[in-house]
C-alpha cells in the first residue's frame, strides 16, 4: 500500500483507501527488532492508555504474519491491546481475516487509517514509504499522525528481508523525534552497511554535508577505533562504540540496555535532512 498521486487534502474523508498496493514482501520475524522496541522503550504509550490501546500494522503485505506477531508481542505488555492490520489489497485483507481472533482484526484501508472514529496509539508502517518519492514523506507522516492519540506514535521503518538490518523514524503528532538503527551484531563488519536500509526520508540524504552521512561515518569511525574490544565479543565492541559516540556529543536517546541489543537511537534533529552536525565529526 501507499499513497496515490493526488493531494492528501481531505484524504481522511475519502471512502477510497489512500494509497497504492506495495510489493508486499514479508517474512516471519522480519519486524522483530521494531516489535522489541515497541514492547520496550515505547511501551509507556500502551501502558498509559486508559482505554484498550489500538495498534495498527499499516501495509503488512502479502502475508499477515507481522500483524499476528505484533499482537503476540504487545499483549505481553498490555493484555487488552487491539492490533488492526490494514492493507489496501482486498485479497491480503481476506488472508488476514482468516487469522483474526480477539484483539486482532484486519480491514481494508490506507494512510487514512480507518478505525471507525477511534485514534491509534501506535501505527507501524514498515517498508511502505520506501517505494515513494522523498517529497511525499512529510504529507504521509502528517496524514497518519492526524489519526493518532495525542501521545501516539507513527513508526516509519525499513529493514532487509530477514530483519537483520532495520531502521525506523519515530514520528509523534508534532513531528519526527528520533531515528533508530538496529543491527544483527554477529558477523557485522562495517555498521554503515545499514545505510541501504535507511527510511525514505533519509536514504537519499546519505551524502557529504548531510547530518545522516556524518552520523554513519562517525559510527564507522568509532567502530574501527573500538576494534580492541572485539577480543571480549562483538557486543562489547558495540557498547564501546556507542559510548564513544555519546562522548563525542551525539544526542543518543538510549543507553547500554539497548546498545547490548545492537540498537542505537539518536535524536532526529541531529540527522534530519539539511542538518549539519559538524561538531561531531572529530579528527
Amino acid at each position: 500500500m501507499g499513497r496515490d498521486r493526488c493531494s492528501y487534502a481531505g484524504s481522511v474523508a475519502r471512502t477510497r483507501p489512500v494509497g497504492v498496493v506495495t510489493r508486499g514482501t514479508t517474512n516471519p520475524n522480519r519486524l522483530r527488532r521494531c516489535d522489541r522496541w515497541l514492547a520496550g522503550p515505547a511501551s509507556w504509550r500502551l501502558r498509559r492508555s486508559v482505554d484498550p490501546p489500538v495498534v495498527v500494522d499499516l501495509g503488512y503485505g502479502a502475508s499477515p504474519v507481522t500483524a499476528v506477531e505484533l499482537h503476540e508481542r504487545l499483549r505481553r505488555v498490555r493484555p487488552d491491546v487491539e492490533v488492526v492490520g490494514i492493507e489496501i489489497e482486498p485479497d491480503r485483507v481476506a488472508a488476514g481475516r482468516a487469522l483474526a481472533r480477539p484483539g486482532l482484526s484486519f480491514r481494508r484501508g490506507g494512510f487514512e487509517v480507518p478505525l471507525d472514529g477511534r485514534s491509534a496509539t501506535v501505527v507501524r508502517a514498515f517498508n511502505v514509504l520506501r517505494q515513494y518519492d522523498e517529497a511525499e514523506v512529510a504529507d504521509a507522516w502528517a496524514t497518519v499522525s492526524s489519526r493518532l492519540t495525542p501521545d501516539g506514535l507513527l513508526v516509519d521503518g525499513t529493514c532487509d528481508e530477514l530483519g537483520r538490518l532495520s531502521t525506523w523514524v519515530a514520528v509523534e503528532p508534532g513531528g519526527p523525534v528520533s531515528l533508530t538503527l538496529s543491527w544483527h551484531l554477529r558477523g557485522l563488519e562495517t555498521p554503515s552497511v545499514i545505510a541501504e536500509r535507511l527510511p525514505k526520508a533519509l536514504i537519499h540524504r546519505n551524502v557529504p554535508g548531510e547530518g545522516v552521512h556524518v552520523w554513519l561515518a562517525d559510527v564507522d569511525r568509532h567502530w574501527a577505533r573500538s576494534a580492541s574490544h572485539a577480543a571480549y565479543g562483538v557486543r562489547q565492541r558495540f557498547l564501546a562504540t556507542a559510548q564513544a559516540l555519546r562522548d563525542a556529543g551525539w544526542p543518543l536517546l538510549d543507553g547500554p540496555s539497548r546498545w547490548r541489543l545492537g540498537e542505537l537511537t539518536v535524536a532526529w534533529d541531529a540527522v534530519a535532512p539539511g542538518s549539519r552536525p559538524a561538531a561531531h565529526q572529530g579528527p
